[in-house]
């Protein structure tokens, strides 16, 4: 029912290496840093420069390719909007002249957001609300992140992804499986700055590692059978999974506790890091580019974090 049209992604100038953060954390090497997260550099955006911006920046290249009259629904997924309100998505449709009699949206979710981004997707289509999607998915979480924390600063990268998600009845209807446990909240949280706890200080993201790395362990393997199961499929009826990219150890881990063969599984954030809810549609991008992804390929994708948050789905390419 869905097509997977067009993906491009931008990340911001400003590069962080292993080496600028062991210069400020002698006690943790680049070499260190590299076999713990799997990332050798992540971009940083300008202190200026937003998660709207680097979303114009992404609409930019794809509509070099794309023509950008087709769209009739925007989907914005951010954690660090430029406001409160008004939404994103609005600003976003005037910013790139796009008509003003498509819908336009926001949605708060992190490292899940953009497969949860093709569930309504999919049901804007499926009810023809709507043809042609611009799901953007764009975060600048290193505007959260405290100077001190060396841990989350290795780990985070700022980039923005657009996908357009078209209607295609020649594609086969996959089923997305979701889930949410909002006990684990606190594991992962901006806890000042919005309604309930008001402050005049730089709001600041905490991340309990170990407790996300548990949820992880315990749900995933039963996302992928679930959707698996949905879907009417079997594990090596799937062409390439691709994993939201936390990092390397999670997602090697994550691999062998789902029986994935690694042939068939895709890791690339050497150079970008972990960017949240735009992690999957970069990586597909990625794919495409190494030749990973081919036509008539069966590929699942599974998102999972903040929320706590997870979902999974698969697309036919």
């Amino acid at each position: 029912m869905i097509n997977i049209a067009a993906i491009e992604y931008y990340l911001p100038k400003n590069i962080l290496t292993n080496e600028d953060i062991s210069k400020e954390f002698p006690e943790w090497s680049a070499e260190k840093i590299k076999a713990k997260i799997g990332v050798e550099s992540r971009h940083i955006a300008d202190e200026s420069e937003t998660a709207l911006d680097l979303a114009v920046q992404a609409c930019e290249k794809l509509f070099k390719k794309y023509d950008k009259s087709k769209v009739d629904f925007i989907l914005f997924c951010t954690q660090s909007p430029d406001y409160f309100l008004p939404t994103t998505a609005c600003i976003l449709q005037d910013k790139l002249g796009l008509a003003k009699n498509i819908g336009a949206l926001d949605f708060n979710l992190g490292c899940s957001g953009f497969v949860y981004g093709l569930t309504l997707a999919q049901g804007l289509i499926a009810s023809g609300v709507a043809k042609n999607i611009l799901l953007v998915t764009s975060e600048t979480y290193s505007k959260f992140l405290d100077k001190s924390d060396k841990s989350n600063r290795t780990i985070f990268g700022d980039g923005a992804a657009v996908t357009i998600v078209e209607k295609d009845d020649s594609k086969e209807h996959y089923q997305f499986s979701v889930g949410t446990d909002g006990s684990g909240f606190n594991n992962l949280i901006v806890e000042k700055g919005a309604s309930r706890n008001k402050t005049e200080e730089q709001p600041t993201l905490f991340m309990k590692g170990p407790k996300i790395f548990t949820f992880a362990v315990e749900n995933i393997p039963n996302l992928i059978q679930d959707t698996l199961k949905k879907n009417k499929l079997k594990l090596d009826e799937i062409d390439l999974f691709v994993f939201h990219q936390a990092s390397s150890y999670m997602l090697n881990y994550l691999r062998n506790l789902c029986n994935i063969p690694e042939e068939k599984f895709f890791v690339d954030m050497k150079n970008i890091g972990n960017t949240v809810s735009a992690s999957i549609p970069i990586a597909l991008k990625l794919a495409f580019e190494q030749g990973r992804i081919k036509e008539g390929f069966k590929v699942m994708v599974a998102g999972f974090g903040v929320g706590y948050s997870w979902g999974a789905g698969v697309l036919e390419f």
